[in-house]
């Protein structure tokens, strides 16, 4: 019922959107993955700071959503996508994230705490890109984008198996991983 209302008010969700925007680029900042020597480090493989934030990011989204899945709290609507997709979109961040050094998440939170090159480069880039991209956009699908269509599904959907018995196993890999990475000091 809560979360009928709650789709009904756009400005309620548009605060709690703001609300958790918020809360997110703080985080980041806190975790350390807004500022550009540690993503430049993660880049060069010497500092692992964004991978472990991004790891338990997957762990604790993994576990939430499932939950409140099995409780019937949420339902999943995975959209469908492309190889073109995937590789413009891939192109494009790799491009973006090579130039300045961020992605869209660590500029809004590098921004946030006064960072001016993700000021004025992120975010003009953003602004840019988006616009050349919203430009394109009719020619891109048409000829691109829509290549290579595949099912919009979960991994535990194209197994046909109980999500628990992905989510359980991935979360003890993933463990595995940081405490890999914090056994040999990265």
């Amino acid at each position: 019922m809560m979360f009928e209302d709650l789709h009904e008010n756009n400005r309620l969700q548009l605060a709690i959107g703001l609300l958790i925007g918020l809360c997110f680029g703080g985080f980041l900042y806190i975790g350390g993955v807004t500022e550009y020597n540690v993503i430049l480090g993660q880049l060069l493989l010497t500092d692992f700071t964004v991978i472990k934030v991004m790891l338990v990011a997957v762990v604790v989204g993994m576990i939430g959503v499932y939950a409140m899945k099995s409780r019937g709290m949420v339902e999943l609507h995975p959209k469908p996508g492309s190889i073109g997709s995937t590789v413009i979109g891939g192109i494009i961040f790799g491009m973006g994230f090579a130039v300045l050094g961020y992605c869209p998440g660590t500029v809004a939170g590098a921004v946030g705490h006064g960072a001016l090159d993700a000021l004025f480069g992120g975010v003009t880039g953003i602004l840019v890109g988006s616009g050349l991209f919203a430009a394109a956009y009719p020619t891109l699908d048409e000829k691109v984008l829509s290549k290579g269509v595949f099912k919009s599904m979960t991994i535990p959907d194209a197994l046909k198996i109980n999500p628990w018995y992905v989510v359980i196993p991935f979360c003890i890999l993933i463990a595995a991983v940081l405490a890999g990475l914090e056994y040999f000091g990265l």
